[in-house]
């Protein structure tokens, strides 16, 4: 089957200039990394550390709900990082918006890094961390929209799906990043770790952004955003043109995201507090899970995106909603065992299906939109999702689980919705709108 993202280009269209785009897809990829790396060192934190230094409340099972509360919050700002980066991506195009997003997101990560606990300056510790993962998300939700339409507007025809993944590999590796600087710095003794620790990884993200800079400033912009400003056909408001127009496709793009994102988040999130409460599982040997999930998302990520254009996206992407429908119970059973290949090997299986759905998002959700809103519409569309699916995964299974007296079944029930809502949003999303991408 042909990629269906990707429709003949017309007669009358300008030639694309020679740009490589391997070049630009990395730059995408090493870029992505680093947000990502800044923005999971929260989730891995609020699991290990966060719930003791800044909610201390004596009961181990509300600190950590309240540290996932947090957490979730810097995903409430994505949807508005989302909309104003994603209008001026329409607007000054999407470089621009990739290095101002890289600046915003290793500010705020480094000074979390420099916050004091609860136990030095009491309640103002843990306001101060909320505003800052708030920062956070505002940067993160700008980031992804103009990093997978970079990507994807520079590849060849019939490659979207290969060189759309190529961003979506940074969140893989930003868990590598982010759980390994974890790994190593738990070989410390508790007292260690809990006194400054922890601060390590968050103040290593001040040269890592560094790094990130230089790479974006060498690519070039978008072919696609510059034959727009050169025909002059940029809208006024694209963020408002965008809402008014096209919200109906707006909601089934956040909704093609729900199980992807919601199972992601349980597996890498709650599991790790999960595992060690409720099963008596080791932190190191979960970390180690996820880093081995997270090598093998790297590898996935591109296959996926490369097969797309034999297979169908479509085909692929709803095969692989009704797969994590299926999953959800099995996962739970497998993990109840208590043996870390099992568990680990649960954790795989999981996410590479989630895989399948993330590498293609770039491409498909690019092709609901035409160009003069699509910066604005995908990244509302995206963190939106994020919010309801990805940032509150955690806290409404952290709550499912106390609410049910510790049983786990509403968990993976939640994750069967979500695959539901997935499937159905993507039928409905590809079969009636799409081909915008040229």
């Amino acid at each position: 089957m042909t990629d269906t993202t990707a429709p003949p280009r017309t007669a009358d269209e300008t030639p694309r200039r020679t740009v490589s785009p391997h070049k630009v897809a990395f730059a995408s990829f090493i870029g992505t990394s680093i947000e990502w790396y800044d923005f999971f060192l929260y989730g891995t934190a609020s699991a290990l550390v966060f719930g003791d230094l800044f909610f201390p409340t004596g009961d181990p099972l509300i600190s950590t709900l309240l540290a996932f509360a947090t957490f979730g919050v810097g995903f409430a700002a994505r949807p508005i990082g989302g909309a104003v980066f994603g209008s001026l991506g329409d607007k000054l195009g999407r470089k621009k918006v990739l290095v101002v997003t890289l600046l915003v997101m290793g500010a705020a990560t480094a000074a979390i890094g420099l916050l004091p606990t609860y136990g030095q300056i009491g309640v103002a510790a843990p306001v101060l961390l909320v505003l800052l993962r708030l920062v956070q998300g505002f940067g993160v939700g700008g980031e992804w929209g103009a990093a997978a339409l970079m990507a994807v507007e520079h590849a060849p025809k019939g490659r979207r799906g290969f060189f759309g993944s190529m961003p979506q590999m940074g969140v893989p590796a930003g868990t590598i990043l982010s759980t390994g600087a974890f790994v190593l710095i738990n070989r410390m003794d508790e007292q260690t770790f809990l006194s400054w620790g922890w601060r390590i990884p968050f103040l290593a993200s001040f040269l890592l952004v560094i790094v990130g800079l230089l790479i974006r400033v060498s690519v070039e912009e978008s072919p696609e955003f510059e034959r727009l400003v050169k025909e002059k056909k940029q809208v006024a408001m694209p963020l408002r043109s965008a809402v008014r127009d096209h919200w109906r496709v707006i909601l089934l793009a956040g909704g093609m995201r729900f199980s992807e994102n919601s199972v992601f988040y349980v597996v890498t999130v709650f599991l790790l507090s999960y595992g060690t409460t409720a099963l008596g599982l080791e932190r190191a040997a979960l970390l180690n899970a996820a880093l081995i999930a997270a090598f093998v998302e790297i590898l996935t990520i591109p296959y996926f995106g490369a097969v797309s254009s034999r297979f169908g996206a479509r085909r692929m992407y709803l095969s692989a909603a009704a797969l994590s429908v299926l999953l959800a119970f099995p996962f739970f059973l497998t993990v109840n065992t208590g043996n870390m290949v099992a568990v680990t090997i649960a954790m795989i299986v999981t996410i590479v299906v989630a895989c399948v759905m993330y590498a293609l998002q770039p491409s498909m959700m690019g092709s609901l939109f035409p160009v003069e809103v699509r910066s604005s519409a995908v990244s509302i569309g995206y963190q939106v999702a994020a919010v309801f699916a990805g940032g509150l995964s955690p806290f409404i299974a952290t709550g499912l689980y106390a609410w049910s007296g510790e049983q786990w079944w509403p968990i993976a029930a939640y994750m069967m919705v979500m695959g539901l809502i997935t499937w159905i949003c993507t039928h409905l999303a590809t079969k009636r709108y799409g081909g915008h991408l040229t």
